[in-house]
Order: structure tokens, then sequence, then C-alpha cells
């Protein structure tokens, strides 16, 4: 199976062979000609399959999987609409199909990631997982009984819930979206603002917490307060057994997860204890869930090596 993950800079990709293992493993910069944004973003797949053919002659993929940010519609094979890619209803799964030649599966790549979580990673064994990416923005994906909800590809956008009604301007245009306060992106420039000193990342807010810094430390322990309360929410909801967290801030560990893990233990009652952990497969799992959905097509047993 060929697998696509792409993103609004790089495309992850890769090649997998019967037995399920993964080779070739590259990232490469996304084209995109904004006069037709889905046909470039195709053209470069079909330029990586020719690549990988040539690099592995004796591995013939006999499907392909697609993953995409943004809003992603699986049944229909649409994507809907992605900001940093710059497309509305483009009918990508057709597109991938025609020109790689092979029939293709399509999907959202944060959902594509949770279901490797789910069956390759952190999850392994679980019906029912919540996975949380943290970076720039927030995004998630929700398995319910083992079948991830798409809901037309609505679902999983975590990141614009609703937090502090009397907080900032979300870029999507709602009122004080979680994302304005606990993704990374937010946390340094929250820091920036109230401390009138620019950092690299939410990483630098983090040691400077730990160095004492009062200002930091109330920024970290707001988002660490907004993801608890809203992955509460998530629990009375959809009772989750596992939550996997992914993403740039989950590279904070302990730091991150002990907190939230305790926050949490005091917001549930007699709601099921999610277990809390890191993802285990890094910028990874969206190429893995993406070959996974590939070898789901064909009806094979769902082996791919993490």
């Amino acid at each position: 199976m060929l697998a696509f993950d792409v993103g609004g800079t790089d495309t992850k990709s890769a090649l997998v062979d019967e037995s399920g293992r993964v080779l070739g493993l590259r990232r490469t910069p996304t084209p995109l000609d904004p006069a037709d944004p889905a046909s470039s973003v195709v053209g470069g797949l079909a330029t990586l399959a020719e690549a990988y053919r040539a690099e592995f002659p004796d591995v013939v993929p006999a499907a392909a999987g697609l993953s995409v940010p943004g809003l992603v519609d699986e049944s229909t094979g649409t994507a809907v609409f992605a900001s940093n890619l710059g497309w509305r209803d483009a009918p990508l799964r057709d597109l991938a199909a025609r020109a790689l030649g092979v029939p293709t599966a399509f999907g959202h790549d944060v959902r594509a990631a949770g279901v490797a979580e789910r069956r390759l990673g952190a999850a392994r064994g679980h019906a029912n997982v919540f996975v949380l990416a943290i970076g720039t923005g927030i995004a998630a994906a929700a398995i319910v009984d083992g079948r991830p909800l798409t809901s037309g590809g609505y679902a999983g956008e975590l990141g614009h819930t609703l937090s502090d009604p009397e907080g900032e301007r979300c870029p999507c245009g709602a009122i004080g979206c979680l994302e304005t306060i606990a993704s990374a992106g937010a946390i340094a420039r929250r820091y920036r603002e109230a401390a009138g000193r620019a950092v690299p990342g939410a990483k630098e807010v983090l040691e400077a917490a730990d160095a004492g810094d009062a200002v930091a430390a109330r920024i970290w322990a707001d988002a660490v307060e907004a993801l608890a309360e809203q992955l509460a929410r998530v629990v009375a909801v959809l009772a989750p057994e596992v939550v996997v967290v992914g993403g740039g801030l989950a590279q904070a560990g302990g730091r991150l997860l002990d907190p939230l893990a305790a926050r949490l233990d005091e917001l549930l009652s007699f709601h099921r204890r999610p277990q809390l952990v890191r993802a285990a497969l890094g910028d990874d799992a969206g190429v893995l869930g993406t070959a996974l959905a590939a070898r789901d097509l064909l009806g094979a047993e769902p082996v791919v090596a993490p």
C-alpha cells in the first residue's frame, strides 16, 4: 500500500509491503498551486508514487491511503474545507485514485492518527478512545466502540469548543475557544502579551514557570485548567477508556499529564475515569493510520508495523 499524510507544509509518505513493513518513510514539501491546490497536491502524490515504485520494484501497491487536515467527509471522499491548503469541496479521493491507479482510502489526518494509536500505539486493545493533538492548534479524534466518529467530517473540533465566554476572539470567528488558551501557539502568545517578552514556543514558557516566573506559571496553569475542563465534558459524553495526548505539547510529558490527570480526577464523579497517556507513535501516527485504511480497503489483515 501507498500511504500519504498531507499537511499544509509537508507530506509524510510511505510504502507498506504485504508483511506490514513500512518502507521508504519520508517527508517532502507539499506542492501547492493556489490556482488549483487539489490538483497540485494530487500531482505531487503521483510523483511520490512513481519514486516508490522505482525504489522498491518488487513491491506492487494494490491500494493507497490519503489523509488531509480540515473538514473531511470520508463517506463521499470530499475534502470539504482546509484553510491552510486552500480547497473547498474537492473530490480528493477520486482524483487520487485516478492519479495513482489504485483504489484509494481517504480520511482526516487526526482521525487516521487516532486509529493508529488505537490499533498500534498507546491505546492498543481499547475500543473507546479519545485522541487529543495539541500543537499550533488543537484537534481530536473520537473512537467509539471501535469505530471513528466522523459526523460528516465535523467531529473532533475540540479546539473550537467554548472555554471562556469572555475570552479572546479565535481566528475561526468564535469567542473564547479552547485553542486560544491551551494550544502551544496560544501559550507562547499569551505569555508574550502578559510578560512583554517573546519566546519561541510553549516549551520556553514551561521552562520559565519551572524557574519561578509567576506569569509563565499562570499561563501554563490556565492551559491545563482549560484542557481538563473540556476533557471532563468529553468523558461525560463519550466515556473513553483512554485519552491519548499527542502533538508538540505532549513533549512536556509528566509536566502536562500529571497536573492534567489530577485536575481531571477532581472534576469527575461517577464517570468512568480514563487512562491519560502520551501518544506512542509520534509524527508517524497519521501516515501509519492512513496505511491501515488502505489495507482495510483491500479487506486484508490489519497489520502495519510501527
